[in-house]
């Protein structure tokens, strides 16, 4: 059965154009992150710690720490971001299991999902999990993927360390942020190029669990019930959800400007998950428009990066921290908007959270390292090739080759 792969350097597009506009995009929705949270926070800010630039002044902090670790994967050599690898991914693990330690980690919302350094504050090990993931992957599918008839096996290899970490995650009762990892992990397998009949019974499994998953938990049932509901949960479950609604709706086109429309509308966590409905207010359609236009910038330049790089492993990591914050982005705004049950997933860049900002700041500087790849970095693509050829019929169109085995 045909597959897609994506085969690395193929777009011919210079490095320097790649890593420059890429650039560029990461700092404006940077940028556009921190300026709504100073628009749409102050409220709220004042309301519980009496400082309203409480949020700002707090992610400018973790700006600078996150900055760092972009700065760090950026220029880092890639043999040693791979020769560090498995502790990083092992540590991460290890890590997601701290949640679930009594007087180690913390309950919120039905999920222990959080850890907490004395006098320091508290971090998620499911963000890092992400990251991790998407490394731990492009490793692999680097490393045991030939583009011949014998790789099929190779494919458990990662499905299983996939599997561990999604099941660790659920473990903290963080189904949301499990089944994402899910989601973009085959994804990724898609890309790398398993055949399409893989996925029947990953899809016939995956069924039946994230059902029973829902089932085991009361507060995930009346989530999707007000989802389906929200005028009889208007009140109790569902009125994040409502409040959000009438922001956006009150934003209409200009927007209300900075901070007027929200003193009248309360939106528990704006300065996290429903920040994106403080901005809908603030700035209207226009300012959805300007979002929306950024984020596509970016996700193109991203996965430019992906098609045009000569290295597999850097071919197959940047599409997948590209696809990782493109798709976190789409669900959260799904959220906000009522197309989608309320989830915990953030909004990358704006969501006020240490731990989301730095491993999205880190996914960028490894995308940017990928941007600048060298040839003698990228060897085992002439490899890759050579198999390639020992298929019965390929063709590529961009950076994507369509492979068929039959």
């Amino acid at each position: 059965m045909s597959n897609f792969r994506i085969k690395p350097g193929l777009s011919g597009e210079s490095h320097e154009k790649n890593s420059m506009f890429f650039l560029i995009s990461v700092l404006l929705l940077w940028g556009l992150g921190i300026f709504t949270l100073f628009v749409c926070t102050p409220s709220t800010a004042e309301r519980l710690f009496v400082n309203k630039y409480y949020f700002v002044t707090r992610q400018l902090i973790f700006s600078a720490v996150s900055f760092v670790g972009l700065i760090f994967f950026a220029i880092v050599p890639l043999k040693f971001i791979r020769k560090i690898l498995p502790v990083f991914v092992l540590g991460t693990f290890i890590l997601c299991f701290f949640p679930l330690i009594p007087k180690i980690g913390t309950t919120s919302h039905g999920a222990s999902r959080w850890v907490i350094i004395p006098h320091v504050g508290g971090f998620q090990p499911s963000e890092f999990a992400k990251f991790a993931v998407v490394l731990y992957l492009a490793n692999l599918f680097e490393k045991y993927l030939g583009g011949t008839h014998k790789e099929e096996k190779n494919f458990l290899y990662p499905l299983l360390g996939l599997f561990a970490f999604v099941i660790v995650v659920f473990l903290q009762k963080d189904f949301s942020t499990g089944l994402f990892i899910f989601v973009v992990g085959v994804v990724m397998f898609f890309v790398s190029g398993a055949k399409m009949n893989w996925f029947v019974p990953l899809v016939i499994l995956a069924i039946p669990c994230v059902l029973l998953l829902i089932a085991m938990e009361p507060y995930r049932i009346e989530r999707l019930i007000s989802h389906l509901h929200p005028d009889e949960y208007e009140l109790t479950i569902g009125y994040q959800r409502n409040a959000a609604a009438r922001a956006i709706v009150n934003g209409g086109l200009w927007g209300n400007g900075m901070g007027s429309g929200l003193t009248s509308i309360h939106i528990p966590e704006i300065q996290t998950d429903y920040i994106f409905a403080g901005w809908c207010n603030a700035m209207g359609l226009l300012g959805v428009g300007v979002y929306l236009a950024l984020l596509v910038f970016f996700s193109w330049r991203g996965y430019s990066i992906a098609f045009s790089t000569p290295n597999r492993f850097c071919c197959y990591g940047s599409f997948g921290c590209t696809t990782m914050i493109l798709l976190q982005s789409i669900i959260n705004i799904g959220v906000v908007c009522g197309f989608l049950p309320t989830t915990g997933i953030p909004l990358p860049f704006f969501s006020s959270g240490g731990t989301s900002l730095m491993v999205t700041m880190a996914m960028c500087g490894f995308i940017l390292n990928c941007s600048h790849t060298s040839e003698d970095e990228g060897e085992i693509t002439s490899e890759y090739e050579d198999n390639t050829k020992t298929n019965s019929k390929f063709e590529t169109i961009g950076g994507v080759v369509v492979e068929n085995y039959d």
